[in-house]
């Protein structure tokens, strides 16, 4: 009997081995990488040291195409701006697609805009353009209720009269007050108690996302389901966001405006009319609830941190600040009063907004992407339904592109005469076909946020502070260690 219970374990063990093989040389097919164990894969590097620097570093070791281990399922990265160029621009069809990954599936169930394919992706990528266009994205309509909620934000930052104070909430809740202006067509008030669950929802997905509970969960779904963790946290605060969505939604049907849109859900629901004897429409509830967390989960955070960044990078440079206030009196004057079309006239503040984003650009990589067919890229051959990231970091500080790539330089966006220049390795809202729908948004708000609080404030460091840590917090996004500034009113300023 022991023998033959000898015999059978030695047999699986053989078995275990062989299949391991079998895995092992299948590898050969994709790009060199980490080193894959059984199961678990390649997240036992990611579980053991995780720093924002990660993936430039597995780069310079196994090139600008490798790859890594979900478990038993592959991912491509592409790092630096060559292969991230030549995937999401040269084969952008080719990579248009979104992975369903088991976490992000069971979250948006493949709905909405981000997270979507196929056919319900056309539509409402589609739909989403021409919603945001008509809402008046670049227009006056918008760029006054920004000014508006920049206003507030200033009202907030004189409230502490020079001293010390944490800038990141109040930030977060003007900036989210913008998306709910678009989407729901008011803001609310920051003691909203809902409000502010909803912010706090949003935040902790975000730093979910770069967890090595999440990355547990896309490798052994099946096992964290039964098990407790962040990851239950996490389902939570999903349903949070929803169901404020949903909320809103039904206030909305309650008070229909279909003969004149005044918000994202206005739109939506007048094309659920508009469509609803097409057998092919993807225009539904569970779509409008979804395409509002995209707009939520996407322009919340992104350029909230961005612009918490701005204010420690001027504190940190007073030499920098001192020229965008002297460049904003000459062009602006002393009125308050400017638009969004004023960045022509300012082509070092703009410079200087430009390498805030590229200098400390806020998440750790960019969002996986999923090849439609076998692709040739870069001498490998990476078969259909491959995931695949674009490490947009990795090209914002790419050493063949940027002077200074590890430096803060707004000299990276100006000629020798001073004038500003596009580069085309500035892509921190991607490139191709899934080019972030809220760029021109994010890019309104980003000036018109920054002009009017450097226009009010000087910003500095409090006394006995040298200068701030430019190290950020490791996560999914990079926002900067907590600090407390001082916002300097400044002579003229309301």
């Amino acid at each position: 009997m022991l023998g033959l219970r000898a015999i059978l374990i030695a047999l699986l063990v053989c078995l275990l081995i062989l299949r391991y093989l079998k895995q092992m040389s299948s590898q050969r097919t994709y790009p060199p990488g980490l080193l894959r164990l059984p199961i678990i894969g390649s997240i036992w590097r990611f579980a053991f040291y995780r720093s924002k620097d990660l993936h430039i570093e597995l780069a310079k070791q196994y090139g600008n195409i490798y790859t890594i281990w979900l478990g038993p399922k592959p991912v491509i990265v592409l790092s630096g701006f060559e292969a991230v160029k030549e995937g999401l621009i040269n084969h952008s069809k080719d990579f248009v697609d979104r992975p369903a990954s088991p976490f992000l599936k069971a979250v948006a169930k493949e709905k909405g805009i981000i997270l979507s394919n196929g056919h319900t992706w056309k539509q409402q990528r589609k739909f989403g353009t021409v919603a945001m266009r008509k809402l008046g994205l670049g227009k006056k309509g918008l760029e006054h209720q920004i000014e508006e909620e920049a206003q507030q934000l200033t009202q907030t930052f004189a409230s502490a009269k020079g001293q010390p104070f944490d800038p990141s909430a109040p930030i977060t809740n003007s900036v989210s007050n913008v998306i709910c202006v678009v989407a729901f067509g008011h803001r609310f008030s920051m003691e909203d108690k809902e409000f502010l669950n909803l912010i706090d929802a949003i935040g902790y997905m975000s730093r979910f996302l770069n967890t090595v509970f999440y990355d547990l969960y896309e490798a052994l779904p099946w096992l964290m389901e039964y098990l407790p963790g962040p990851h239950k946290k996490a389902f939570e605060c999903s349903k949070t966001v929803q169901l404020f969505a949903k909320k809103e939604m039904e206030k909305h049907k309650e008070h229909e405006a279909v003969l004149e849109p005044q918000d994202f859900i206005d739109f939506y629901l007048f094309q659920m009319k508009k469509n609803k004897n097409d057998p092919n429409s993807t225009y539904n509830e569970d779509n409008l609830t979804q395409c509002i967390f995209d707009l939520f989960i996407a322009g919340t955070e992104t350029t909230s941190l961005t612009l918490q960044w701005a204010l420690l990078l001027m504190a940190n440079h007073p030499d920098i600040q001192e020229k965008v206030h002297k460049e904003m009196e000459k062009a602006l004057g002393s009125s308050q009063v400017f638009n969004y079309q004023d960045w022509k006239k300012l082509p070092y503040t703009n410079a200087v907004i430009h390498e805030i984003q590229r200098s400390q650009y806020i998440l750790i990589t960019g969002l996986p992407r999923q090849t439609t067919k076998d692709v040739n890229i870069l001498g490998f051959v990476i078969p259909k339904g491959t995931m695949i990231y674009p490490d947009l970091r990795s090209v914002l500080l790419d050493p063949k592109e940027w002077e200074t790539p590890e430096a803060f330089n707004p000299n990276h966006f100006l000629d020798k005469d001073g004038n500003f220049v596009e580069r085309e390795a500035f892509l921190p809202f991607g490139a191709g076909a899934r080019v972030c729908l809220g760029e021109q948004l994010a890019k309104l708000e980003l000036f018109i946020f920054f002009i009017k609080l450097l226009r009010s404030f000087t910003f500095q460091v409090p006394k006995g502070v040298k200068e701030f840590s430019t190290e950020p917090i490791f996560g999914l996004s990079l926002p900067p260690q907590p600090y407390k500034i001082c916002a300097i009113p400044r002579c003229g300023a309301s």
